[in-house]
C-alpha cells in the first residue's frame, strides 16, 4: 500500500469549449498522503471547490471539461475510468461533506433514509442492520437521541446537527478520504470547534485522509498538516502548516494572513446620549399540544433582556444560534411581538401600532444576514435601494436618483451599477448594496444581523472598515449581531453575551474579551481561539 492516496497532476478545468474558454482551474498539482489533513485555502472564486469536485468528477459532465492533467487515485487516472468505476468510489472509498447541509440534504426524506441510502447502494445493507449502522453513525458524530432523530426531516434539526448528519453520511462506509468543503461555514464557534474536533477524532480512529477546503485561516492553523493556497485558479504556494503561517512566501498568502479583523471601534464622545433602550424585554412563543392545541409551556426566545445603546455607539450581541440574538433585534425594531419596555430617543414605542411606528422606520434600519436572499432578484439595484424612499412617501424621481447615486458612493460602489441586478454581483458587493438600502433613509440606528458571516476574510475586513467609516461620518449607532468574535471585537464598543434568551454578561468590549467572568463567555472565547 503506497503512502500517497491521491495525486493531482497539472489539472485544468474549464466550463464550455476549451478552445475558447479560459480555465477556472489552471495546471493545479498536489498530492494527498494517507492519514494527513491537507487544507486548500483561498477566497471565493479561487477554484477550491471546483478542484475538490473534480477529484470525483462531480461537476456537470455536459458543462465541465478537463483540457489537461490527471487525477490519480492509488495510481488510477479517474479522468479515464468509466462512470461505473466512479460510482464504486464515490460515497464508498471517498466521502464528501458539502458546504450547505440544508440544500445538500433532501427535504422530503427522513434522516434514516438519507444515511442508509449509501449503505444500501455500496454494501447491500438493508433493514434492521442498516438502521443499527445509522444509529452507530449518529452516536459517532455526537447526536443524542438517535432513535428519535432518525425519524426527523432536515428542517427539524439545527445547523450543527444537519452538518453532523452530513458527516455521518460521508463516513457510513469508512472512507479512505473525506473531502470537507467549508464544513463549518456560518456555524457558531462552539459548534465549529465540536465539528472539527469530531473530524480529528474520526481521522485518528479510521486512519483516513482529509481534504479541508476553507477560507478560515484560524481553522487551518489549528487543524491542517499541509496547506495549498489557491489564487485565480492556480496554487501559488504550498507549505507545511506552521511554516506557511510563520514565513509565507507569496504576496497573496501574506494578504490573506493580514486580512484578519483588526483595529478597534472609533472613539466615543465623553457625554453619552441615549438612543435605544429596553427593560425586561420578553419574547415567549407558546408551545401547544393535544387535540385542542392548548398552551402547555413557552419557548423563551428572549427572557427579560435589558440593554441600552447610545448615539454613535456599537453594541455587539454574541452567542450561539438559538440564543435569541436575532429575535431580540426584531423585537427592538418592533418587527415581532414582545412584552417589556422599549424606548427610542426618550419615547416609549412598545405600545405603538404599526401605523404609528411607520415614521420611526426611517430612523431604525436593518441589514440582514444573507444579502442574496434579502435582495429581490426582479428589482434593479436602484429600485432596491430607493424602495424605502418610496415607502416613506418621497415621490420626486430626480431627488431619489441623486440619493441613490450618493449612497452608492458612500458604500464604495460605482453609481453606474444601479442599473444592474443582484445576481451580477459578488457576496461582498451585495452586502454593500444591502447597507446602502438601509443607509438611504439616513437612519440613526442600523441593526447588522451577521453581515459578514459568509464572506471571505479579505471582504470582511473591507466591510468592517466601511462600517467604521460610515459610523464616523454620520454618527450612526449599530446593534451588531455576530458569532464571529474577532469581527465583534474590531467593531464594538460594548458587548452583550446571550445564552438561552438571557444576557449572561455585558460590558466594555475590551473587558469582555480580556477578563470574561461568565463560564459561557469563556467557552466562546476559547472555541474562537481568542486569548485574553
Amino acid at each position: 500500500m503506497t503512502e500517497t492516496l491521491f495525486e493531482i497532476d497539472n489539472l485544468s478545468v474549464c466550463f464550455g469549449d476549451p478552445a475558447s474558454t479560459e480555465p477556472v482551474v489552471k495546471e493545479v498539482s498536489f498530492e494527498l498522503k494517507r492519514g494527513e489533513t491537507l487544507a486548500l485555502v483561498g477566497e471565493s472564486g479561487s477554484g477550491k471547490s471546483v478542484t475538490a469536485l473534480s477529484l470525483l468528477r462531480l461537476l456537470p459532465p455536459h458543462q465541465a471539461n478537463y483540457p489537461g492533467g490527471e487525477i490519480r487515485f492509488e495510481g488510477t487516472d479517474l479522468l479515464k475510468v468509466p462512470e461505473s468505476k466512479l460510482r464504486e468510489i464515490r460515497g464508498n472509498r471517498v466521502g464528501m461533506i458539502f458546504q450547505e447541509p440544508m440544500t445538500s440534504l433532501n427535504p422530503l426524506h427522513r434522516i434514516e433514509q438519507q444515511i442508509t441510502e449509501t449503505l444500501r447502494l455500496h454494501r447491500g445493507v438493508t433493514g434492521s442492520k442498516a438502521r443499527q449502522r445509522a444509529l452507530e453513525l449518529l452516536e459517532l458524530v455526537g447526536i443524542d437521541n438517535g432513535e428519535e432523530r432518525l425519524s426527523h426531516y432536515p428542517h427539524e434539526l439545527s445547523g450543527g446537527q444537519r452538518q453532523r448528519v452530513m458527516i455521518a453520511m460521508a463516513l457510513a462506509n469508512d472512507p479512505e478520504l473525506l473531502i470537507a468543503d467549508e464544513p463549518t461555514t456560518a456555524l457558531d464557534v462552539t459548534i465549529q470547534q465540536q465539528i472539527l474536533e469530531l473530524l480529528r477524532d474520526l481521522q485518528s480512529k479510521l486512519g483516513m485522509s482529509i481534504l479541508l477546503i476553507t477560507h478560515d485561516l484560524n481553522i487551518v492553523r489549528r487543524h491542517a498538516d499541509r496547506v495549498c493556497v489557491m489564487y485565480q485558479g492556480r496554487i501559488v504556494e504550498e507549505q507545511p502548516c506552521q511554516q506557511l503561517f510563520n514565513s509565507p512566501q507569496h504576496p497573496y498568502t501574506r494578504k490573506l494572513l493580514d486580512a484578519e479583523p483588526t483595529g478597534r471601534p472609533i472613539p466615543l464622545n465623553d457625554t453619552p446620549a441615549p438612543l435605544l433602550s429596553s427593560d425586561h424585554l420578553r419574547v415567549w412563543f407558546p408551545i401547544k399540544k393535544g387535540f385542542f392545541k392548548r398552551t402547555v409551556d413557552h419557548f423563551k426566545a428572549v427572557d427579560g433582556v435589558s440593554l441600552n445603546i447610545d448615539h454613535g455607539e456599537t453594541l455587539g450581541i454574541v452567542g450561539e444560534s438559538g440564543s435569541g440574538k436575532t429575535t431580540l433585534a426584531l423585537a427592538l425594531l418592533r418587527l415581532t411581538s414582545s412584552q417589556g419596555a422599549i424606548v427610542f430617543k426618550d419615547e416609549p414605542i412598545e405600545h405603538l401600532k404599526q401605523k404609528q411606528i411607520k415614521p420611526l422606520r426611517q430612523r431604525m434600519q436593518i441589514v440582514f444576514q444573507d444579502p442574496y436572499g434579502s435582495l429581490s432578484p426582479r428589482m434593479s439595484v436602484a429600485e432596491i435601494i430607493a424602495e424605502g424612499l418610496l415607502v416613506q412617501g418621497m415621490e420626486d424621481a430626480e431627488a431619489k436618483e441623486q440619493r441613490v447615486i450618493q449612497v452608492l458612493r458612500d458604500v464604495g460602489l460605482d453609481p453606474e451599477v444601479r442599473h444592474r441586478y443582484p445576481h451580477e454581483f459578488s457576496g461582498g458587493q451585495r452586502q454593500r448594496i444591502a447597507i446602502a438600502r438601509a443607509l438611504i433613509l439616513k437612519p440613526e440606528l442600523i441593526v447588522l444581523d451577521e453581515p459578514t458571516s459568509a464572506l471571505d476574510r479579505t471582504v470582511q475586513k473591507q466591510i468592517i472598515e466601511l462600517l467604521r467609516d460610515l459610523q464616523k461620518r454620520y454618527r450612526l449607532s449599530y446593534l451588531f449581531i455576530s458569532h464571529d468574535l474577532a469581527v465583534v471585537r474590531a467593531l464594538s464598543h460594548r458587548v452583550a453575551v446571550m445564552h438561552k434568551g438571557r444576557v449572561v454578561e455585558s460590558g466594555p468590549a475590551d473587558a469582555i474579551f480580556e477578563q470574561a467572568q461568565h463560564p459561557y463567555t469563556q467557552q466562546l472565547l476559547e472555541a474562537a481561539g481568542i486569548a485574553g
